[in-house]
């Protein structure tokens, strides 16, 4: 399932500004409470992780394990902003996912049933 996507730079600041943040090995995840409609993900890597294909790649961990661990039935009314890291394109896939589930647990993003997906 697609998830939706924050674009505008202004979602990306205020969620940075006024949201909820949790710091795991893998991931950075700033978490906006409270806005209305479905919850939306933007994803975002510095240039000092690398260079545009290293960057890339990053996102596309990180947009992977959000449509594992969140697709099955998001929590509406969230805007959360996933910020890569050097440790996500070397960190292992499973300990990434789980990176992920403790920063939205830290953050108080509810996923369904407590355990996010694994299909």
């Amino acid at each position: 399932m697609k998830l939706p996507r924050m674009k505008k730079r202004r979602d990306f600041l205020r969620a940075a500004q006024r949201g909820k943040r949790a710091a795991r090995p893998g991931l950075v995840i700033q978490a906006l409470p409270g806005t209305d409609g479905p919850m939306r993900l933007g994803f975002t890597v510095t240039k000092k992780v690398g260079n545009a294909v290293v960057r890339n790649r990053t996102k596309r961990r990180l947009r992977e394990a959000a449509r594992l661990v969140l697709g099955d039935s998001p929590p509406a009314g969230w805007d959360i902003v996933l910020i890569g890291r050097d440790d996500t394109r070397s960190r292992p896939f499973t300990q990434l996912q789980g990176d992920l589930r403790g920063a939205l647990k830290q953050t108080g993003v509810t996923t369904p049933g407590g355990s996010g997906g694994s299909s």
